[in-house]
């Protein structure tokens, strides 16, 4: 296992997490990556010919993409910004998939000027750009669009995608007239088909229904002579985060379903895991600042907050907690908070938690994806640090900034 506890001390791969807070400080993000390329090498080996694409949102620290780029990941970006790293990653464009609702007329020049895999089309008039993009460019692009199945994947509303009520997607009726009308495109190929139902799902059954609804939008296809070369999945296959109620769903089981529904057709297959990848193999530690006794409820409160880790504001998401020093004491409910000026900069609401002191850690797990990423300085306060682990050995993979360095470029336009 990458996460131990090891003479009642919290340990990832052979490295104590008490060791690298006192070189460190407190709060960072610590990752391992043996836990990275096992989860990675899970889908290669459940899917051997496919494209596995890493959703770079999950979690875009340059040194994971470089890392899965090795293990021969492709990217699934969401923006200009993460194509142009996909590519400084080493990651090939003809193992990029672009999605996303509102990609904007730059970041389509780039898409086709590098030939990635498949532009995810999610609107006609989305499609009209990126036909007179690659015109102007003397190009033609590679085309999939996004389908919109309409199947409630009973995940958290806010990541929910795959429903008539979400911006993402097409629904079939008008997709289908869009694919005749982007195959007599002079600026476009038609690849493929997408669909992506939403995400943290932990059940086998919302793929199965659209699955079945993709197989038949197909048959439609290619019955009118639009043949497709892919067949794109999306991502969305959750992760345990509480280890007494969540259930995994395992690559090997995701491939069965998808052969079953998909096989036949003999197509290539592109899926996007991200958190599937990223989340447990990483953990934000924190230090205990204070202990406060309200008049209703107990209050633990630690130096990591909402701008570090998001998740359980915007989604009120579960994540386990851990003390890293693990020895028998007291247990009692505490809400855990952070210090920033919000009441939502909370991580756990009565949660039975041993009794820690100020300065002993705490591990929140699971954090490794859409932790980092959706960082922010609000309340100014610097990026959280980011180490990986490699066995015995660490590196810092980003530093946590001072408060000068946060204001610099401001200083600089402001004496201009």
């Amino acid at each position: 296992m990458a996460f131990n506890y090891e003479e009642k001390f919290l340990f990832i791969e052979d490295v104590s997490v008490r060791d690298l807070a006192k070189k460190i400080g407190t709060p960072f993000y610590c990752y391992s990556k043996r836990s990275l390329v096992d989860n990675f090498n899970k889908f290669r080996t459940a899917f051997p010919k496919a494209d596995v694409c890493y959703a770079i949102k999950a979690n875009a620290n340059i040194a994971i993409l470089k890392i899965l780029a090795a293990a021969g990941a492709g990217a699934d970006v969401v923006s200009g910004g993460e194509l142009f790293l996909a590519l400084k990653c080493g990651i090939p464009g003809s193992k990029i998939v672009f999605s996303g609702v509102g990609k904007t007329a730059k970041d389509i020049a780039l898409a086709i000027q590098n030939e990635i895999k498949q532009i995810n089309i999610e609107s006609e008039d989305e499609l009209n750009t990126v036909n007179q993009t690659a015109m102007r460019l003397c190009m033609r692009a590679n085309i999939a669009i996004r389908v919109n199945p309409d199947v409630d994947a009973h995940t958290h509303k806010k990541i929910t995608t795959g429903t008539s009520e979400n911006k993402f997607g097409i629904a079939w009726p008008e997709a289908f007239e869009l694919y005749k009308k982007a195959s007599e495109m002079s600026g476009v190929r038609v690849r493929g088909i997408a669909m992506h139902i939403g995400s943290q799902i932990l059940s086998l059954k919302p793929f199965e229904q659209a699955f079945k609804k993709l197989a038949a939008m197909i048959d439609k296809l290619e019955k009118e002579d639009i043949i497709l070369q892919n067949i794109d999945i999306g991502g969305g296959i959750g992760v345990v985060y509480n280890y007494k109620k969540d259930k995994p769903i395992h690559a090997k089981d995701f491939a069965v379903v998808v052969n079953k529904y998909l096989g036949r057709f003999k197509k290539h297959i592109i899926l996007e895991p991200g958190r599937k990848i990223v989340a447990n193999a990483g953990v934000l530690v924190a230090s205990v600042l204070y202990n406060k006794k309200g008049e209703k409820k107990d209050f633990l409160i630690i130096d990591a907050g909402m701008n570090d880790f998001a998740r359980p504001a915007l989604y009120d998401a579960w994540h386990e907690i851990l003390p890293v020093r693990d020895w028998k004491r007291p247990i009692k409910k505490v809400d855990v908070v952070g210090p920033i000026c919000e009441t939502s900069d909370t991580f756990a609401k009565d949660r039975p938690l041993p009794v820690l002191e100020p300065e002993e850690l705490v591990a929140i797990m699971g954090t490794g994806a859409y932790g980092a990423s959706m960082g922010s300085t609000y309340n100014v306060r610097p990026l959280t640090a980011e180490v990986l682990v490699e066995g015995s050995k660490y590196r810092v993979i980003r530093k946590r900034e001072s408060y000068q360095e946060m204001i610099e470029d401001q200083l600089d336009l402001l004496h201009k």
